[in-house]
């Protein structure tokens, strides 16, 4: 399976910070927000990812992340000069993603919580078992601001609407996504919006109409983090801090994924943290070493 990091628009909520910086390398407390949905490909086992952005941005994205090798893994990089839909991934990605399967989580969602990566392994069996596409559903109290989904007990989905006025259900449909190879095909059939966008609402109702769509939930006690505005974004840093300096634990640290995976040996994971050795991330990683 390859993932994809949709890292592109132009971020315009949080205007004037995103005149200068893409909001996806915006600091989230201790690091890039980028780390976050790099994280969860990772603790996918998706080795080989692709992060798309504009034509501005995407220079400041390779220095951050490079190749990907320091971690392990492989990074890839295409652009997206205007923002036309999420859908419009899988068409600029569709040479990368080739005959595999494919995850795509977008660039400023944030999760955390107990038992994620359980639910990321079934995400995976459903799309490479039974070949069908799997998203996530978060309960939200004003599910009329979100694409929705209707579900049964067995996780099948029975509908999908935008933003509707009499929403079926309070489960949003959050940012990532897991695909069959199909996908390809149906982005590329997707008509554009009355705004001009190909909507993953469109393809993930194209799933749906092949009685191929699933819906995992995200249940009571996880957080799903949007960080779009001052507001969330600053939220989004407290959460973090606050769980982080409780348990001592980093949440979403690349370097830390790829280690306990042995992705990167010992004295690679040293050599990532002697550079930042005079703060309290880089001490985070040395630790690592001598725990081991």
């Amino acid at each position: 399976m390859k993932g994809i990091i949709l890292a592109g628009g132009s971020g315009t909520r949080l205007y004037p910070i995103t005149k200068g910086i893409s909001k996806q390398l915006m600091p989230v407390y201790d690091k890039p927000m980028v780390y976050y949905p790099l994280s969860v490909l990772m603790n996918s086992d998706i080795k080989d990812i692709l992060l798309i952005s504009t034509p501005f941005d995407l220079p400041m994205f390779q220095r951050l992340l490079g190749d990907g090798s320091q971690w392990g893994i492989h990074i890839e990089y295409a652009q997206q000069p205007k923002p036309e839909g999420l859908a419009q991934a899988f068409v600029i990605g569709k040479d990368f993603i080739g005959d595999d399967s494919v995850c795509m989580v977008l660039g400023d969602n944030i999760f955390h919580g107990a038992g994620f990566n359980s639910l990321l392994t079934q995400a995976k069996n459903c799309v490479e078992d039974e070949g069908k596409a799997c998203i996530f559903g978060y309960y939200v109290d004003n599910p009329s601001r979100y694409g929705v989904a209707e579900f049964d007990q067995q996780g099948n989905c029975l509908g999908i609407e935008e933003k509707p006025e009499k929403p079926k259900s309070h489960y949003a449909v959050v940012g990532l996504y897991f695909y069959p190879n199909s996908v390809i095909q149906l982005s590329q059939e997707i008509k554009p919006s009355k705004r001009g966008e190909y909507e993953i609402t469109d393809l993930n109702r194209a799933f749906l109409e092949r009685g191929s769509l699933k819906l995992l939930k995200l249940d009571r006690g996880f957080a799903w983090l949007d960080t779009g505005t001052f507001d969330s974004l600053s939220e989004a840093s407290n959460y973090i801090e606050t769980i982080e300096k409780r348990q001592s634990l980093k949440i979403a640290c690349p370097e830390e994924i790829a280690y306990s995976k042995n992705w990167i040996t010992s004295e690679q994971l040293r050599e990532l943290a002697l550079p930042m050795a005079s703060n309290q991330y880089g001490q985070y990683l040395l630790k690592l070493v001598e725990d081991k």
